[in-house]
């Protein structure tokens, strides 16, 4: 059985679709991802998973419990980490989970060996002693985890929980994240980041409230048919408005210093690249064919939908 399963939710704020029939299904130990851009229903998909929003059609089962009907018993087997900052600033590191092990009732007799591995997974034991509102980016975060970590839940919730982080402190969350998964909570993580995609055992890429593909990231990778080539040169602006006139190409877009172009597959498309910009007077110092990424597969799945 799975941990979580809520099929075809819906949820309207007046003509506003922001979840559109949404169905998911998450196991023990398993890493899903909510992945979009901002808007794309992530958080309020969240929400109506934790019971803060209810849902206009569809139902929502944790551990075997309706949300609907036993509210405050599936309650208990969550950890929910909302965007917003949900610490107390001014109580410090220690005290923050003091007060979290209180409001969940953890018996005085577990708290010393659980907040002794939340610490080493967090490292945050030598700032035990200073405020929350004095900790980065990163070490607010890993605070607030191991504050919802506190009562050993088998469901974690987390909305983007590496926005505004650095690159070192997003890499150590994975890493808790990682070790909770493999202890058999079930993990439900929102990002726009696109490159967090493959870290996650499932992926269900939101658009507009929807699902546009929902699968493990090798199998999602593997049904991508385009062939996609980075092109660098000086003028890309240029090379944009000549390559998108070529026949045979899906999209043609920068990223990065680098113009990228999807093509439907064709042995002679880098040549035929070559030689429509050669045609039109443009120098580019490469032309080199490229494995897709999920940004690739995003793009592609909205036009596919659209």
């Amino acid at each position: 059985m799975a941990l979580l399963e809520a099929d075809g939710l819906v949820k309207r704020f007046d003509e506003l679709t922001a979840v559109d029939h949404l169905s998911l299904h998450v196991e023990p130990g398993e890493i899903f991802g909510l992945v979009g851009p901002d808007g794309a229903g992530k958080s309020t998909a969240l929400r109506l998973l934790v019971g803060v929003l209810d849902p206009d059609e569809g139902r929502i089962v944790v551990d075997g419990l309706d949300v609907a009907k036993r509210p405050e018993e599936v309650r208990e087997r969550l950890g929910y980490m909302p965007q917003q900052y949900s610490l107390y600033g001014d109580l410090t590191v220690a005290e923050n989970l003091k007060f979290f092990a209180d409001m969940y009732f953890v018996p005085k007799r577990e708290r010393r060996e659980r907040l002794e591995r939340l610490y080493r997974f967090s490292r945050l034991e030598p700032y035990k002693k200073r405020p929350a509102g004095k900790l980065s980016g990163g070490m607010y975060k890993k605070l607030a985890l191991s504050c919802n970590m506190i009562h050993t839940p088998k469901l974690l919730l987390l909305d983007e929980p590496t926005t505004g982080v650095d690159p070192l402190s997003r890499r150590e969350l994975w890493d808790i994240l990682y070790t909770f998964a493999a202890e058999g909570v079930g993990i439900v993580i929102c990002t726009p980041y696109m490159d967090e995609a493959e870290r996650c055992h499932h992926v269900a890429l939101m658009h507009q409230g929807r699902l546009l593909e929902s699968d493990a990231p090798r199998a999602i990778l593997a049904r991508f048919h385009e062939e996609l080539f980075e092109v660098q040169l000086d003028d890309a602006e240029a090379a944009q408005q000549i390559l998108v006139a070529m026949p045979g190409v899906r999209r043609c877009y920068p990223t990065g210093v680098v113009l990228k172009v999807a093509l439907t597959p064709d042995p002679a498309n880098d040549r035929r690249i070559r030689e429509a910009l050669g045609g039109h007077g443009l120098k580019f110092t490469s032309v080199e064919k490229v494995r897709p990424s999920f940004e690739d597969v995003f793009l592609a799945a909205v036009e596919q939908a659209a």
